[in-house]
Order: C-alpha cells, then structure tokens, then sequence
C-alpha cells in the first residue's frame, strides 16, 4: 500500500508526514517517533504496513521541521523537549481529528522512545479521544505526572534485554490507572534489531490496536 505524503502548518512552523489510508480503515495510529527519528525510519514504516495489513491507518510524522532537525543533529537538544513534541501531537491530532479522510476515526498512539512519553502526555489532554496507545522501547517515567490522567489502554513492550527500559517501564506501569499490559519479548534490546523480535513487537501492537480501536466509544 502507498504512503501519501502530507504537511500540517502548526503556528510557523510545518511538519511532513507519511499517511496511509486502507480501503475500509475505522481506526487511525498516529506514530510519534523516538530521539532522533522521523517519519522515514524503517522501523516504524515496517511496524506501520504491518498495521495497515491489519486494517489500520497509519500517520508517520515527523515533529521537528526540516530546519529544526538540521540544529538537532548538531545539538540533540529539541528531541529531549518534550513540551514541544506534545504541544506538535496535539495539534497534528486535532488535524487528523478534522481531516476529511480520517474523521470520525478512533485513534490511537503509537509511541517509541522519548516519543512515548510524548503521547502518554497527549493522550493526558485528549481524554477519551484517544482509544489505545502502544510503548514500544519507550520512556514513560518521563511523563509519569500526566500517567494518573490517561484513560486510554495503555501496552507497554520492552526487550528483555534493555534492562534499565524495563526497570522504568515498570515504575511507569505502576502509576498509570487505565488498563495496561507490559510484554517483554525475548532476545531483545533498546531498538529491537534482533531477527524477529521487531517482528513480535509489530504483531503485539497489532493485536492490541485491533482489541480496543474498533470497539465504539460509549
């Protein structure tokens, strides 16, 4: 399936971002990117066809702007702001909210990295409007104020080898109150390199997706 490639002004600034629309597509999985990232990264693409195999939208974005990524590959310092990436995913989610294609959509969160715990703070905002979220090597100790206020199902996957993510994730897991579940697949580490364990991640976050994206909302 073909990627259409889109861009959403936010205030002064425009984002691209890689849209994939499946014929009878109801639900929509915003992926929001880990330090250093972007909307091209093979690994997201690669779990994104796996989604959209499943019947899933797909929306790849980047955060930063092409000019922002040029100084935050010299200075890594715009990755780490997580008030910025939020406050993008917001407006990148309201966009997706009003988008002809995709409105009416249940949506969910597809977050690696720094980039989970970008969407566990919007998805603090949104409330309801967001229906599942997935962590995949993610970092949500550094939202871990705003995870008392997410009411989305919430799975956590870690490698079983990333042993400080693990031990974070679960201080995480703790806090958060919405339904959650933690999988830890096996041979695994930070960026799940390891032959099939990107693979085990992908079907993982299919699964979930599927189990709470094509439920109604009350």
């Amino acid at each position: 399936m073909k990627s259409k490639e889109i861009d959403i002004k936010i205030e002064n600034a425009v984002v691209k971002g890689l849209l994939s629309l499946p014929k009878d597509a109801t639900a929509i999985v915003i992926f929001v990117h880990g330090s250093g990232s972007g909307r091209l990264s093979p690994r997201n693409q690669y779990v994104a066809e796996i989604l959209s195999d499943g019947n899933l939208a797909t929306l790849l974005m980047d955060l930063l702007t092409e000019e922002e990524e040029i100084v935050d590959i010299q200075t890594r310092a715009l990755r780490f702001d997580l008030q910025l990436l939020t406050k993008r995913l917001l407006h990148i989610t309201e966009f997706i909210h009003e988008l002809k294609e995709t409105k009416g959509m249940n949506n969910g969160y597809f977050g690696a990295s720094h980039g989970a715990a970008a969407a566990l703070m919007a998805a603090s905002v949104k409330g309801n409007k967001i229906d599942a979220i997935v962590s995949r090597g993610g970092r949500p100790d550094l939202a871990i104020s705003c995870l008392p206020h997410v009411t989305a199902p919430t799975l956590f996957i870690v490698g079983e080898n990333d042993k400080v993510v693990i031990d974070l994730n679960k201080q995480a897991y703790e806090v958060l109150e919405s339904e959650k579940q933690m999988e830890i697949v096996k041979g695994a580490t930070h960026l799940f390199e390891e032959p099939g364990t990107l693979a085990e991640a992908a079907n993982l976050s299919l699964n979930w997706f599927t189990k709470y994206l094509h439920k109604t909302r009350p």
